[in-house]
């Protein structure tokens, strides 16, 4: 991809493509949860859970703090900080066309109105 935005990988686009783990991450967005609320709130079965975990862990999408038995999984800030300055070099992109465009039209309404002009004193 670009190598104007490190950490911005094709494995983060990759990763947050499969549903479920997209629905984990959209699960740990409002704070830090359990493997076991995450497989209870979506659905799935614990193994299921603890595999797209280990995947978005290996990702570095989400970090896991151990608690006595229990893992605790919460985004990390950097994937998204990353993935928004890559959105963000779209928007400039596509602001500049919209400036091209603009100024474009404003030429082509310039080169019109001496033509009405010139049809209006005709009539």
């Amino acid at each position: 991809m670009s190598g104007d935005i490190p950490d911005m990988g094709m494995t983060t686009l990759g990763a947050l493509a499969e549903p479920n783990r997209l629905n984990i991450v959209e699960l740990l967005r409002d704070g830090p949860l359990t493997v076991g609320e995450i497989a209870e709130r979506l659905g799935l079965r614990q193994p299921q859970a603890s595999k797209h975990l280990k995947v978005l862990s290996e990702n570095g999408i989400v970090e896991v703090k151990a608690e006595a038995n229990r893992r605790i999984y919460r985004l990390r800030p950097e994937p998204f900080q990353a993935l928004d300055a890559w959105v963000k070099s779209f928007q400039r992109v596509m602001e500049e066309r919209y400036d091209n465009l603009e100024d474009y039209l404003q030429e082509l309404q310039g080169q019109n109105r001496p033509e009405q002009m010139h049809e209006n004193k005709e009539e």
